[in-house]
């Protein structure tokens, strides 16, 4: 990612990146506990106020730690969008850095990430038909048809797209068939001037470590009464923002499609591939200074103090 051009005045965006179940959470809890600040979740599926439990959604000890914001302030019945979340996520910070000189964001999209980070990239205006058409083509056949597609015209973004979030796949295919060119030649095209200096740190760990986690972290949800919460989304099933992995493979078991065991189980693998997606994402990033997720929280805060000071 491009730095964001030097403020006048020094403030800084501690941002916390890393696979999905790595801990991102209570680390940024623990950054803005030291910098006496405020944490931003840029976790797209954190924002929905009806999805709880199949989001991971911080515990109420965890919000009431340090100030929050962008944690379930929306509904699945909204239209919102990560244009939207940029624009509400700056006018967030420019309030915050008013009285804090860093700021804390936590979250594992990497789009939205990025939204804050430089901005989004400009794309053309398509035609809206084209989009009625994706969407019924998913409808009638299916999400493969989607991927398979995009495969063909954007074989670069489909390597990095969440290719079972049927929203990001219709986004794409919008803009390759209204244009005639790749979804990802829009990507990139230039960074939008921030009033802060970016500090990105990443978590990670090996592979099987990361796997055992999320599967760990999936029996946990549905322990917890995951299946319950999906049974009462069902009725919303065609809602954009319940197009996500621990939903919709509860719903095929509702519909009678599946086993529950292997709803359960498709639920792991698709959170599992998801994680490998935003490692993918993340690691081609070069300004991110990576941590093990078992490092020593003092390390952590001694090097971001360190680098502040340093700026000043």
């Amino acid at each position: 990612m491009p730095r964001a051009l030097r403020p006048e005045k020094n403030k800084y965006l501690i941002t916390v990146v890393g696979p999905t179940a790595i801990g991102k959470t209570s680390l940024a809890i623990e950054i803005a506990r030291h910098f006496q600040t405020e944490v931003l979740s840029s976790d797209s599926r954190q924002f929905f106020r009806e999805m709880n439990i199949g989001t991971a959604v911080p515990a109420e000890e965890e919000l009431a730690t340090v100030p929050h914001h962008f944690i379930q302030h929306k509904s699945i019945f909204d239209d919102y969008s990560v244009g939207d979340f940029e624009r509400e996520a700056m006018t967030v910070l420019n309030e915050l850095f008013r009285n804090n000189k860093a700021v804390v964001m936590a979250g594992g999209s990497g789009l939205y990430v990025n939204a804050v980070l430089n901005g989004l990239d400009e794309f053309p205006e398509v035609a809206p038909e084209i989009r009625e058409q994706l969407n019924r083509d998913l409808e009638e056949k299916g999400l493969a048809s989607l991927q398979a597609r995009l495969e063909e015209l954007d074989p670069d973004y489909y390597k990095r797209v969440d290719r079972e979030n049927p929203h990001r796949l219709i986004r794409a295919l919008e803009i390759c068939t209204g244009t005639g060119q790749p979804y990802s030649s829009f990507l990139s095209q230039k960074t939008k001037k921030r009033n802060f200096i970016p500090i990105i740190i990443g978590l990670t760990a090996e592979r099987k470590i990361i796997y055992d986690r999320i599967n760990r972290r999936v029996d946990i949800m549905i322990e917890n009464g995951l299946l319950q919460e999906a049974e009462s989304l069902f009725p919303y099933k065609h809602l954009n923002a319940l197009q996500t992995v621990g939903y919709k493979e509860l719903f095929e078991y509702f519909e009678n499609r599946c086993s529950l065991e292997f709803a359960i189980s498709e639920i792991k693998k698709n959170t599992r591939r998801f994680a490998k997606r935003q490692l993918t994402w993340f690691r081609k990033q070069e300004d991110i200074t990576w941590y093990d997720h078992e490092c020593d929280i003092r390390e952590v805060l001694g090097d971001l103090s360190a680098r502040i000071v340093s700026k000043r």
